[in-house]
């Protein structure tokens, strides 16, 4: 598909601060695999192909197994991940479907036993940061 505007050439800057607040996500205490994690799971529900690539890519890299990444799109029924990731991942599918979900209040409370709040915190950015990402990226056809 040939991209509709070459954003990253058009918008430095604006890619330089995106860039640099993900770099601030890796370097959290949620660390660069499981941000990864979170990065696939927008995609998958997004449908960007290319985000797809890469965040897989990147996880492999990182030694996800392949069973895992397999069945990201299927978490729910996958024995695959941790209580943890599992609250993670139901925080990130009701964020990135938030006019429909509303995030509800026992989805964001089950969070509680697993993050700080600062982790919470940081957790969202991640989630609002590649939904942003999945957007331009799919309306500008990259």
């Amino acid at each position: 598909m040939t991209p509709r505007l070459a954003f990253w050439e058009l918008s430095p800057e604006l890619m330089a601060s995106y860039t640099a607040l993900n770099h601030q996500l890796e370097k959290s205490t949620l660390g660069k695999p499981f941000v990864e994690l979170i990065n696939l799971r927008v995609s998958h529900i997004n449908g960007c192909a290319y985000c797809l690539g890469i965040h897989a890519k990147s996880l492999r890299a990182a030694g996800e197994s392949n069973s895992r990444i397999d069945q990201l799109g299927g978490w729910q029924v996958s024995d695959q991940y941790t209580e943890k990731e599992r609250a993670a991942l139901a925080w990130t599918d009701a964020v990135t479907n938030i006019i429909t979900s509303g995030t509800p209040d026992d989805v964001f409370n089950a969070l509680k036993a697993h993050f700080t709040d600062q982790e919470i915190s940081d957790l969202t950015f991640a989630i609002i940061t590649m939904n942003a990402l999945n957007r331009l990226g799919i309306s500008m056809r990259k």
